[in-house]
């Protein structure tokens, strides 16, 4: 599960090309305040995921996601009114040599000091999950990126998860999974004590964040693993191509999925699980 240069980074424009660091930087408060700035000040407040005495891991993959998110926080620590206390790390899978030094170049050129540590999980994944390696690589990458930020101190990890991963999540959790569940823009470590995971781009839609990198000129990476490049038929990528055919006849269904976990009618629900026990609506029928 080597990484590939071809299939691990996104090819926009020539380095020489890019914007200053500086424009990048007034790009996010002016040109993207509507859809990036206010949005990430929006889940920050009405989430509560950063709060004054913080320290905050944020987890750098070297994707389009995480390196908006860290410029975001760096942007909230100069121009907010928290204060809290910020460390980026990136954690190196076994990523092919250039890829990680395309990492290193990014963060270098956009002024985000990460620590890097190593982790060797494509090797790992490769000998014990052949058959079932993005899921059991990316529970290993939060383990590693957890037990990262508890040693340097860090109560909170974040994560560049945004809007439509979060309705994404849900359909496929209804539509392969037969539950209905979302993805949580917060929630407590089950095995690391003292220690909450966020996702501040909670509001955030990937096409503003793939204009921004573009207009930036800046070479994000992808999965940058050989498995994942040429892997065929992922089901949320089935789901992005079934959310675009449904807009072409209701453009609002995207803000409908996402409200359908802000609305749930107790009432109208045949089960529900609250802690790890399951009620039925039978429970409760004779109440009234």
């Amino acid at each position: 599960m080597s990484g590939i240069a071809g299939k691990g980074c996104e090819v926009l424009v020539p380095y020489e090309e890019r914007k200053s660091l500086k424009d990048i930087e007034r790009s996010i408060i002016k040109t993207y305040r509507k859809h990036l700035w206010s949005k990430f000040n929006k889940a920050i407040k009405d989430y509560k995921l950063v709060e004054d005495g913080d320290k905050v891991a944020v987890a750098i993959s070297g994707g389009k996601d995480s390196i908006l998110m860290a410029k975001l926080f760096q942007e909230l620590k100069r121009h907010g009114h928290i204060k809290f206390e910020l460390e980026f790390i990136a954690m190196d899978p076994g990523y092919h040599p250039h890829i990680k030094q395309l990492l290193i170049d990014n963060c270098e050129y956009l002024n985000i000091p990460i620590r890097i540590f190593e982790s060797g999980i494509f090797n790992v994944v490769d000998e014990i999950a052949k058959d079932y390696p993005c899921y059991m690589c990316a529970r290993m990458r939060r383990g590693a990126l957890y037990t990262k930020a508890q040693e340097l101190g860090c109560n909170k990890l974040a994560l560049g998860h945004h809007y439509n991963d979060v309705i994404e999540t849900i359909l496929l959790n209804v539509l392969y999974s037969g539950n209905f569940k979302t993805m949580m823009p917060k929630l407590k470590s089950k095995n690391f004590e003292g220690l909450e995971l966020i996702r501040p781009l909670y509001y955030i839609e990937e096409t503003y964040i793939k204009r921004f990198t573009q207009s930036s000129g800046i070479w994000p990476l992808n999965c940058a693993c050989m498995v994942s490049a040429e892997k065929i038929g992922n089901k949320r990528y089935e789901i992005k191509d079934m959310i675009e055919n449904l807009k072409k006849d209701f453009k609002d269904v995207e803000k409908s999925i996402f409200k359908s976990s802000q609305n749930v009618n107790m009432n109208c629900i045949l089960g529900w699980e609250k802690n790890g026990e399951k009620h039925s609506f039978l429970d409760f029928y004779d109440e009234e």
